[in-house]
């Protein structure tokens, strides 16, 4: 079976001492495609580095919400040129996170808006972290429409998963749908149409129920397809195969075997 992890940190310092055996043993275990998405702008070249040096993996850039001490006035001109100079799948991870300490609604609304003008005219997809925020996410879509994208590490409703897809956007499901006490995220998962769900894995985060609090790896993601497959009562390769057929869609990347 061949996956796709439609979210994956592998530039971060959690890689640095082993990146190049994480990324061997993911490929073992049949995870063909990653996309690294950006967070910060120091971090780019880096992550683009990285990417360059593997045909498998593929760059995402972006300004994330939870980092605003970190972006200064002038970054956003600055994706908009990578975007002519690079070949970037997606913008992201960009969002709205409410759940934060203390969160600055206004810049993380100012700062998510920019970047979805700039997705737009770009006609990029878009990496949306959410959290505590799907109304006011959904807002700024209806305001800025995009070519669709990925929710990550989704965590709302039924009737907000179907707006986002309404939008074109695809759900992504990772780490998380492995605890058995994950019931109203496992109940989604199920209710679902397959052809609207991406695996990932958010790894160092967010890690799968059997490397609890350890950290996570682009190689747990057949776990997460297990999980899936057992949550919906069908067969891993069917859901391994319209996975990555979604991801390869959505985001435009190559289907290759591992």
């Amino acid at each position: 079976m061949t996956l796709v992890d439609t979210h994956c940190h592998l530039d971060v310092e959690a890689f640095d001492a082993d990146r190049a055996e994480v990324l061997a043993e993911a490929r073992a275990a049949g995870v063909a495609s990653i996309v690294v998405p950006g967070i910060d702008a120091d971090g780019w070249d880096k992550l683009l580095g990285l990417c360059a040096s593997d045909a498998g993996l593929y760059p995402a850039l972006g300004l994330h919400p939870l980092y605003l001490h970190r972006h200064r006035e002038g970054d956003l001109a600055a994706l908009e040129q990578q975007l002519a100079e690079t070949q970037v799948v997606a913008i992201g991870e960009i969002g709205l996170d409410f759940h934060a300490k203390d969160p600055d609604h206004d810049r993380q609304l100012a700062l998510c808006r920019a970047q979805l003008a700039i997705a737009q005219g770009a006609q990029r997809p878009v990496l949306l972290h959410v959290r505590k925020a799907h109304e006011e996410m959904l807002r700024l879509l209806a305001e800025t429409p995009v070519v669709g994208g990925t929710a990550h590490a989704f965590n709302g409703s039924l009737q907000q998963a179907q707006r986002y897809i309404d939008l074109g956007f695809c759900i992504g499901f990772g780490g998380m749908l492995t605890f058995e006490r994950s019931r109203r995220l496992r109940h989604l998962a199920a209710e679902l149409p397959l052809e609207a769900i991406v695996l990932e894995t958010d790894a160092p985060d967010l890690t799968v129920a059997s490397h609890q609090y350890q950290r996570n790896s682009p190689a747990y993601l057949p776990e997460v397809l297990q999980a899936l497959a057992a949550v919906r009562d069908t067969e891993p390769a069917q859901i391994a195969e319209q996975t990555t057929a979604n991801a390869c869609r959505l985001l435009g990347l190559q289907a290759s075997s591992s």
